[in-house]
Parts: structure tokens; C-alpha cells; sequence
């Protein structure tokens, strides 16, 4: 990928069938999330109906939606947009951890690319700076990698 983050310059999407799937908490990060991944999809050519949009309760649940997705077929790539800020107990490290794992485990076991677009931040103010803020939006980046790894994956399988 050339350019910027968030540039979908030498990326297509036209014709990709693609996932997002989005934690439901933290909505106020997670939903400017899902607007750039949207945006980068569309920018990058896909239809608006070739997205589907899943939502799950929290970060943890997302791998396990995402490997079911990936393992139906029935699209070329998933997104997983989510945030965990941490606090003042272990939470932060379990979750953001199983969620890491999770994700990076059910792109490697069904072939399909699995973005992870889960923000793992100190607090509200870095996440909402990675979410359309003065730091791009990740969710744009994590759509466009998803995309870009699906058409690596298609040179290499003819």
C-alpha cells in the first residue's frame, strides 16, 4: 500500500464481499471506527452491498464471530473494530490479549484475512485520537489492510 494510512491508493475492493465486525461497548470509539471502515471500503471501491456489519458485546467476543464469518465463505475478508482502555485492574492485559491472540489464531487457521482494528489505548482521549482524531482513524487503516491482504492472498492462489 502506498500513500498515507487511510489511503486507498493501489487498493480495490470492487466486487470483495467484506465483514465488520464491532464491539457494541465503548460505542463512542467503535462507531467512528465502523464510519472509516466504510468510507475506506467505499473509497476503495466496494458496494455498500458487499458489506456486512456484525455487532458483539466487547472486544472479546469479536474473534469468535470473525472465525465463524471467515469459516461460512461467504466473504473475503473480515475487519474487527473494537477498543479497550485500560484501567486500573489486570482486565486490560486479559482482554486485549485474548482478543490479539483470538483474532490473529482464526485468520491463520481458516486462510481468510482477519483485520484487527481493536484499539488498545491508556484512555478515552488516545482512543478518540485513533478514531477519526488528530491520529487518522483505524478503522479506515484496519478495512484497507483486510482488503490489501485479500488480493496478496488471490495473486498467490492464481
Amino acid at each position: 500500500m502506498s500513500g498515507k494510512p487511510g489511503d486507498a491508493t493501489g487498493i480495490d475492493a470492487t466486487g470483495m464481499r467484506v465483514a465488520i465486525v464491532a464491539s457494541r461497548f465503548n460505542a463512542d470509539v467503535v462507531d467512528p471506527l465502523i464510519d472509516g471502515a466504510k468510507t475506506a471500503l467505499a473509497g476503495a471501491g466496494a458496494a455498500e452491498t458487499d458489506i456486512t456489519l456484525y455487532r458483539v458485546p466487547g472486544s472479546f467476543e469479536l474473534a469468535v464471530v470473525a472465525q465463524a464469518i471467515a469459516e461460512a465463505g461467504e466473504h473475503d475478508c473480515v475487519v474487527c473494530l473494537g477498543v479497550v482502555i485500560r484501567g486500573d485492574t489486570p482486565h486490560f492485559e486479559y482482554v486485549s490479549m485474548a482478543a490479539a491472540l483470538g483474532i490473529s489464531e482464526a485468520s491463520r487457521s481458516t486462510g481468510i484475512p482477519i483485520a484487527f482494528g481493536v484499539l488498545t489505548t491508556d484512555n478515552l482521549e488516545q482512543a478518540l485520537e485513533r478514531a477519526g482524531g488528530r491520529h487518522g482513524n483505524k478503522g479506515a487503516d484496519a478495512a484497507l489492510a483486510a482488503v490489501e491482504t485479500a488480493q496478496t492472498l488471490r495473486t498467490i492462489s492464481g
